[in-house]
């Protein structure tokens, strides 16, 4: 089982020298991968509900820094051999899929292949507002999104033809190593599962009991098989609470059995004033080593 830090890019870790001791006490303790948030701007009020707190808004307040994820995870790859580096998630609706494709073969090129970008469709209206992007058809403008820019990163002298993306014989380089970077769906509903079946690398649910967690997988399962693709090749990423009680083992063993190869800590969990990489070796005596042959 697999170990990674969501929410990397917040609170202290926000700024150049959190990053640095984040991802270096991270790869140094055995964790597998950092994880990203996203938000270009934060209104100053919005009707759109956030939909992982029971208030229906976001942790935090409009001063609450939230760095660029691709331009964060460079500083994380500048410092680190190892950590895969992830987007959990970019709001991919909001990219432009051409300049947003050279930007991601850039940090897959320049970072030895480490990067995996997990993308969402969004939730908050009054962001699309700002940005000048249509709320509309943001789930069909996503999976666009998603065949251009493989086709871009497929070959020169590529094209594409549809609704929200138009191009001809156009050469993108560099190249991500191996000519494409896995692309994780983020979500916990229906059509995030199914959108995961049907183009995804990975699936990284935002929340979800066992039950509801085995659901969705059942959904990938199914949808890619409709398609004519290996359901079981998509990788699962969940998490579990019961990872910081008394039996880890147990939990990350609860998650192996529907599936999951990766299980999701929040980053907050390495602050504290005994510094990052105390925690993190604290984190790895109590939860990643036990966990790590699951």
């Amino acid at each position: 089982m697999k170990v990674g830090l969501a929410f990397a890019n917040t609170g202290p870790f926000s700024t150049a020298d959190g990053v640095v001791s984040l991802a270096t006490a991270a790869e140094g303790a055995g964790i597998e991968s950092l994880w990203t948030v996203e938000h270009v701007i934060w209104p100053s009020s919005y009707d759109s509900e956030y939909p992982y707190s029971p208030t229906g808004k976001m942790p935090g307040d409009k001063t609450s820094p939230i760095p660029d994820p691709l331009i964060w995870l460079s500083f994380v790859a500048a410092h680190t051999t190892s950590l895969v580096l992830g987007t959990g998630i970019v709001i991919l609706p909001e990219r432009n899929p051409v300049v947003f494709a050279k930007e991601v073969a850039t940090l897959a090129d320049l970072s030895n292949g480490r990067l995996q970008l997990g993308i969402g469709v969004g939730w908050l209206e009054e962001e699309f507002d700002a940005i000048g992007v249509p709320w509309g058809k943001r789930g069909a403008r996503t999976d666009e999104y998603v065949h251009a820019m493989r086709e871009l990163w497929a070959s020169d002298d590529a094209s594409y033809s549809g609704e929200f993306v138009d191009f001809t014989n156009v050469s993108s380089n560099p190249k991500p190593p191996g000519g494409s970077v896995p692309f994780v769906i983020g979500g916990h509903s229906t059509a995030a599962a199914k959108r995961a079946g049907r183009l995804g690398d990975g699936f990284f649910p935002g929340k979800g009991s066992i039950a509801e967690l085995t659901e969705m997988i059942d959904i990938v399962h199914q949808t890619a098989a409709e398609h004519d693709r290996d359901g079981t090749a998509i990788e699962i990423t969940a998490a579990h609470p019961g990872l910081f009680g008394d039996d880890p083992v147990g939990a990350a063993q609860e998650l192996a059995s529907i599936g999951v190869t990766r299980t999701i800590i929040p980053a907050f969990m390495l602050l504290g004033s005994e510094g990052a990489e105390a925690k993190a070796t604290q984190l790895a005596e109590t939860i990643i080593g036990p966990i790590a042959n699951v």
